[in-house]
């Protein structure tokens, strides 16, 4: 009888090694339930192989079959190679050293992994949802926490914000895992033994891909600053986090690629510009595909970009011809390429122009690759010119210069209207070296011509005109170029 028993209970651990240890290529056969045309069959296969999970004594995987929290918990922490050795009495009720899946429970709860109910109980041999699955995963992967706002959720029994939904959300932008239907995840509806493997090694795949860099790589206690320019928001994703549960400091940032490309990135600790490189890194951003995956790389740089200098060219004529010259006179081209545009956005009409259905626009670009001065002259169809001071200056932490134009207007004018008694007017001392200021005699119109930087107040202490407090005269000046305005200063009563 003995020999019997220990005969069966061989022939047992033989089918039961075989389930966790038979290599991919001879597992068509390995769980008689799990045949290679079903779409967890991969994921199944691949997590028994490596011994993260198993079948029954019968050569089946009951894939149907629900998982309970206490499985789920002693499963991922497998995967994650979680430390189970030393853990910390998560004091659930329910959940006793006697418990096989004691060590996993608590090495999970003290990460903040997992918690328990509202009432002491962890509910170990309660059946895990599809909902409290999507939180596990999200958070033992540490997977990046999107804004549930930024991504269109859709379906109908996920209500943004609450519970486990942005961690559903999470997944499904990740591309883990799907709902039940298109319009419906079924958070509340206990996951299956088939679903559980193929969200759990889909998880790892994405997390595979993913780019985490933390604050405390650079010294750094967080990112108060990272932009990956939203122009490349098509080629990978960047989310930031933090290591604390429920934390607000932005102390790690994850980095999702989307599609193979080049992109920019850069973080930095301060927000102003120039700081020592200490306080800041940019990189390019490598995505390629490497064997059916995308891998995303970084590549430390201190390039900066070619950026677009943006011409107000509203109300005006259309532009037929744009030349470039150095402050000191230098020209740089005579024929300059340009670009049309509708928006005022710098990441717009970079290779094409937008224009309305009247073929106007209310801007040009033309690209500046080097940092200093530069004067554009743009000349209309009708042979006008309008000529505009440029200003390109690099700000370490950025990749695109930092551009300033200012379009000439050395004179400018304003009439108060003649059926206001204005009065003599009083000019500040010293006005005459920013602008000089003339009015037509008998009139109360106003005219001035820039000649440097500055303002002052056109004073009229014997003006009748309700809600004036006077003239402002403004003069810009980025070298040679002069802008002046001249306007009336109106009391707002607020």
């Amino acid at each position: 009888m003995k020999r019997k028993l220990f005969a069966a209970f061989s022939a047992l651990m033989l089918v039961c090694s075989l389930a966790l240890t038979a290599t991919f290529a001879a597992s068509t056969n390995q769980f008689s339930d799990v045949p290679p045309s079903k779409y967890f069959a991969e994921a199944v296969y691949d997590l028994a192989e490596r011994n993260i999970i198993g079948g029954y004594p019968d050569g089946t995987f009951k894939p149907g079959n629900s998982i309970t929290r206490g499985q789920a918990a002693a499963i991922i922490a497998k995967l994650i190679k979680l430390d189970t050795t030393k853990v910390k009495d998560p004091k659930f009720k329910d959940v006793t050293t006697a418990n096989g899946f004691y060590k996993a429970i608590a090495a999970m709860a003290e990460k903040g992994i997992i918690r328990g109910y509202g009432d002491g109980r962890f509910g170990p041999n309660d059946p895990i949802t599809r909902g409290q699955m999507a939180s596990i995963l999200v958070k033992a992967f540490d997977l990046p926490r999107y804004d549930y706002s930024s991504h269109k959720n859709p379906f109908e029994d996920v209500k943004t914000g609450t519970g486990h939904n942005p961690n559903i959300l999470t997944i499904h932008r990740l591309g883990i895992t799907g709902g039940t239907s298109p319009t419906k995840f079924s958070p509340n509806v206990a996951i299956t033994r088939g679903q559980a493997a193929k969200m759990m090694q889909a998880t790892e795949e994405a997390k595979s891909q993913i780019v985490t860099l933390r604050a405390s790589d650079y010294n750094w206690e967080q990112f108060k600053m990272f932009d990956s320019n939203h122009s490349d928001s098509g080629l990978f994703n960047a989310v930031s986090g933090s290591n604390e549960l429920n934390g607000r400091t932005a102390d790690k940032l994850h980095l999702v690629p989307l599609k193979e490309g080049t992109g920019t990135l850069q973080v930095a600790l301060v927000y102003s510009g120039n700081p020592d490189k200490k306080y800041y890194r940019k990189y390019y951003v490598n995505v390629k595909e490497v064997n059916g995956k995308l891998k995303l790389t970084l590549e430390e740089t201190q390039d900066f970009l070619t950026t677009p200098a943006i011409l107000d060219v509203k109300n005006k004529k259309a532009v037929q011809n744009v030349s470039l010259y150095t402050m000191e006179g230098s020209k740089l081209s005579d024929s300059v390429a340009f670009t049309k545009c509708m928006s005022y956005s710098p990441s717009d009409c970079k290779d094409s122009d937008q224009t309305d259905n009247e073929g106007k626009y209310n801007n040009i670009r033309i690209a500046i690759d080097k940092p200093g001065r530069y004067i554009a002259i743009i000349r209309d169809i009708d042979g006008e010119e309008v000529r505009y001071g440029i200003e390109a200056v690099s700000l370490s932490p950025h990749f695109n210069y930092s551009i300033r134009v200012l379009e000439e207007k050395t004179t400018d004018s304003v009439d108060l209207g003649a059926s206001y008694h204005i009065g003599n007017h009083i000019l500040p001392k010293g006005s005459e070296e920013i602008a000089m200021v003339t009015r037509a005699e008998g009139t109360n119109e106003f005219t001035v011509e820039g000649k440097k930087k500055g303002s002052f107040t056109i004073n009229l202490p014997d003006h009748e005109k309700t809600d004036l407090l006077g003239v402002e005269v403004y003069v810009e000046q980025l070298g040679p170029i002069i802008k002046v305005n001249i306007y009336e200063d109106i009391d707002m009563h607020m």
